[in-house]
């Protein structure tokens, strides 16, 4: 008889669920994809009903249900914050208490509400049993139980779950066993958000940004982060002076004093970027990636293997995760696709199977279990027609679909390139994709400019056929999750003037893939293997066959400020919206100029209404 777990996040951001079916990942997928709220925090309804049909189960066929975290643990902590604060903090306090009595504190009752109504049942029809993981532990679940590893160091980094804000665990067999951990408000992750902040970007979003820009800047302010922010010891613990931070019991994350010790007030929102903005993003990146390593060398004193398994918010950082493997004690390195709290959904999942059900954990060496991460919903032809016709637009079927997308991309084109399931996490790994030539001088500017309304400076990705990847890129193992950042082989590269300072660093090329080439000459790469996408390898070998270039512009399939597109409706608003020359859905292919102006004029209103 087979153990069917839901496992859910919700309630804080980017709730999610995910189904898991004796041990196998069969279906996850994020709110924000179906509701088209970013980093949408509430009971993830539509992701649960996605991920029962994706595994023709009802309910009640549900072994277990799992929340992703331990909300009395929670509220426990942020008692003990506000009481060890007083009375600084009660209006934090006052605005906090209302929604944690008249729902957080009550949970189990509100999920069983919910599963309710979702399910439509009435009160003498029980829902499954309902668990309740730690933070972290699904984090670290997350992260060791798809690994392809039969053992492994598991470390999670993050803002904060109940207490713990870092751990670490050692991952063997089926089982996952605690090592340290270090506790709020001593956070890397809140540290790094209160640059982010600071900076003049949105929390729990902007950290992209801020990581985006750090290569612009120089590392000025690392020794005053160091000497007045954070005492950092050698085996990598680390305290913060709070007095210096708002987060604890405040409504901002940096106060007055942090404001005075950089000298100015914090940049206004979406305000122009400046210098200074350069150089804090690169400080606090510096500074991140030196508390990263000492932790991981120490926590391999602690946990010795040839492996190493990343979760939380900060193995989003790709630029440090890059230095982990190329100076880090581990040879190997797996991290999480959905590294944040979606991702949590699928690991307490996992933990609930692997520590709860005691379920038998294979492996496959040569494989993870997370499938490429394309665990969200796929579309037939039948229904990309039908959303075609319902807005009245023009479109042709392609029978020969790689050469002929390959010609687009060649010719310079910008295409939204919408195939099989999508994926899991904030990562387009070419199902929900816009893609381009890298070799053109101009997509970069084109895509963050006139597709994707974001900064000239957000840099974009690589996407590589695995097995060419060393030929551009001083890597040589498997990155598909664009994970990591290696840089561009030497080869590639092209002079530059290096008196160039700042943001006009990006005036000029680097290499000759100057759409992917960041000012720092590196790259956030996605290898792409034939077994686990072979529509999009098929895609950039068709291309390379044309043009001798293995290698594809790849940036999700969204615009600024909204997540990522999941149905072939979404697909054909933001096709619309934007300047993006072709859609290729399946093989379906829209091309801009031939659809009906009233369309595109409508699209653009809407866009605009929602900004």
């Amino acid at each position: 008889m087979s153990t069917r777990i839901l496992g859910i996040s919700a309630y804080y951001h980017d709730s999610a669920a995910a189904l898991i079916v004796d041990g196998k990942i069969v279906a996850a997928a994020q709110e924000e994809r179906f509701t088209r709220l970013k980093h949408d925090p509430s009971f993830p309804a539509q992701a649960i009903n996605y991920c029962l049909a994706e595994g023709n189960v009802k309910l009640a066929d549900i072994d277990a249900i799992i929340f992703y975290d331990k909300p009395l643990l929670k509220f426990e902590r942020l008692l003990e914050t506000y009481l060890a604060n007083a009375p600084r903090g009660i209006r934090s306090f006052i605005r906090a208490m209302p929604v944690w009595l008249k729902e957080k504190l009550y949970l189990k009752t509100v999920l069983r509400r919910e599963f309710r109504q979702l399910a439509e049942l009435d009160k003498k029809n029980p829902i499954p049993k309902l668990l309740f993981s730690e933070h972290h532990l699904s984090h670290a679940g997350s992260a060791y139980f798809p690994s392809p590893y039969e053992d492994a160091a598991v470390l999670c980094l993050d803002g904060v779950g109940e207490w713990a804000t870092s751990t670490a665990w050692k991952g063997n067999g089926n089982q996952l066993t605690p090592l340290w951990e270090i506790q709020f408000p001593h956070s890397l992750g809140l540290l790094y958000s209160a640059f982010t902040y600071y900076c003049g970007f949105k929390v729990n979003s902007g950290e992209y940004k801020l990581m985006g820009l750090a290569p612009y800047g120089e590392p000025k302010y690392v020794d005053i982060i160091l000497e007045k922010l954070v005492t950092l010891h050698d085996d990598g613990s680390f305290h913060l002076d709070m007095s210096y931070f708002d987060f604890a019991v405040g409504s901002t994350m940096t106060n007055s004093k942090f404001a005075d010790l950089f000298g100015g007030p914090r940049q206004p929102d979406d305000a122009e970027v400046t210098q200074k903005q350069m150089d804090l993003a690169r400080s606090i990146q510096v500074v991140t990636e030196e508390i990263v390593l000492k932790i991981v060398k120490h926590l391999y004193t602690l946990a010795p293997s040839d492996n190493l398994c990343l979760a939380g918010g900060v193995a989003l950082n790709c630029v440090s995760n890059g230095r982990l493997l190329r100076e880090g004690p581990y040879k190997n390195i797996w991290i999480q696709p959905a590294a944040g709290d979606a991702g949590g959904a699928l690991g307490a999942a996992l933990v609930a199977y692997h520590h709860y059900f005691d379920g038998k954990r294979s492996v496959n060496k040569n494989q993870d279990s997370q499938q490429g991460s394309y665990l969200g919903p796929a579309y037939s032809n039948e229904d990309v027609l039908s959303a075609v016709k319902d807005k009245g637009l023009t479109a042709h079927v392609q029978e020969d679909l790689y050469s002929f997308a390959a010609n687009l991309l060649e010719q310079g084109n910008v295409v939204g390139w919408f195939q099989g399931r999508m994926e899991f996490g904030p990562r387009a790994l070419g199902n929900r994709s816009i893609i381009g030539d890298p070799r053109n001088t101009k997509m970069q500017s084109t895509m963050n400019l006139k597709i994707k309304y974001r900064e000239s400076f957000r840099p974009f990705a690589p996407a590589v056929l695995a097995e060419d990847v060393s030929e551009y890129f001083e890597h040589e193992c498997a990155s598909p999750y664009m994970l990591l950042v290696a840089n561009v082989k030497k080869a590639l590269r092209l002079q530059t003037d290096e008196s160039l300072f700042g943001i006009d660093k990006l005036l000029q090329q680097r290499s000759t893939l100057p759409a992917i080439t960041h000012v720092d000459y590196s790259a956030r790469i996605q290898t792409v293997h034939a077994d686990s996408n072979p529509e999009f390898h098929a895609l950039i070998s068709a291309f390379k066959e044309k043009t001798d270039c293995a290698v594809v512009v790849n940036t999700s399939f969204n615009v600024r400020g909204e997540p990522p597109v999941c149905s072939p409706a979404d697909a054909i608003r933001c096709f619309l919206a934007t300047e993006m020359d072709y859609l290729v859905m399946n093989n379906v292919v829209l091309k801009k100029t031939d659809q009906p102006e009233f369309a595109i004029t409508l699209a653009k209103q809407t866009k605009f209404d929602r900004d």
